[in-house]
């Protein structure tokens, strides 16, 4: 990659950050004004930044409006909200969808709790991929060999005492994700959110996204969010027939076996509103 074209790249997750004026990216690029005040311009040319009235640039409406295309160009996005959307309304819950892409499990959907206490989470932003339970069902389908290579690279942040404390841990446990067919975060990374994921596989069997439920156990115990496992890999499957080819599908059995009865980790009694 030519440096300018690096130099330019680095501007837009330093603007990410926040608005930030022509010193603070000459800084960070370790360049001089005049180079950074030049890719600024460039960049604000092409609508990718924005310089407010303050002299402080931010990101451009351009750069938002390509996101927005690329997330909408996901095959799997369009296929899946439809059947997300049924999922939220037969359970209330917030509901996700995840791809893993260049080393990282993003939400590419969202459909929000009909509740007042509700998740934070954005479409685009990168999970906790050590404790997510759309991470374990996406990392669990990979090879071997690639599964412990990405494990062993990881950190592993202690979130909560429940979070996974390292890579053995790790592996462990997408070893028996990759076997069950279903992951859960119980409070491993708040501990009064809980959460269950499926996968969604593409005609070749391979995992292209997961689809998971979550909610703070001020609405309901992770026993009871366990209990949906069924209508989340129900979700999953159907998902999974469409985008395979199969064409839409309404209300089905799953095709997948019963899971094994869940064996929830004991849940936090506090009723305080919680955000990932």
């Amino acid at each position: 990659m030519s440096q300018t074209v690096d130099r330019a790249l680095t501007i837009l997750p330093l603007l990410a950050e926040g608005p930030a004026n022509l010193e603070q990216v000459a800084t960070r690029l370790g360049v001089h004004k005049t180079t950074a005040l030049r890719l600024l311009r460039t960049l604000h040319e092409h609508g990718m930044v924005y310089r407010q009235q303050d002299q402080r640039y931010r990101l451009g409406a351009r750069l938002f409006a390509l996101a927005q295309q690329a997330v909408e160009n996901l095959d799997v996005r369009e296929i899946a909200h439809p059947y997300l959307v049924e999922l939220n309304e037969r359970c209330g819950h917030t509901v996700h969808l995840a791809v893993y892409e260049e080393n990282e499990v993003l939400y590419i959907d969202k459909v929000e709790s009909r509740y007042p206490v509700r998740m934070y989470s954005r479409i685009g932003k990168p999970v906790a991929i050590t404790v997510a339970a759309v991470a374990k069902v996406l990392l669990a389908d990979l090879p071997e060999a690639e599964r412990r290579a990405v494990a062993e690279k990881l950190r592993y942040p202690a979130y909560t005492p429940r979070s996974t404390p390292n890579a053995a841990a790790f592996l462990k446990e997408l070893a028996i994700v990759r076997e069950q067919g279903w992951a859960t975060d119980l409070g491993g990374h708040e501990e009064s959110i809980n959460c269950v994921g499926a996968p969604i596989r593409g005609a070749d069997g391979r995992v292209v996204a997961a689809c998971s439920v979550s909610a703070p156990n001020v609405v309901v115990s992770a026993g009871e969010l366990l209990a949906l496992l069924p209508e989340v890999r129900r979700t999953a499957d159907a998902i999974s027939h469409e985008y395979s080819g199969g064409g839409p599908l309404g209300e089905r059995a799953a095709t997948a076996p019963d899971p094994v009865e869940p064996h929830p980790e004991p849940t936090d009694s506090r009723t305080e509103e919680s955000t990932p």
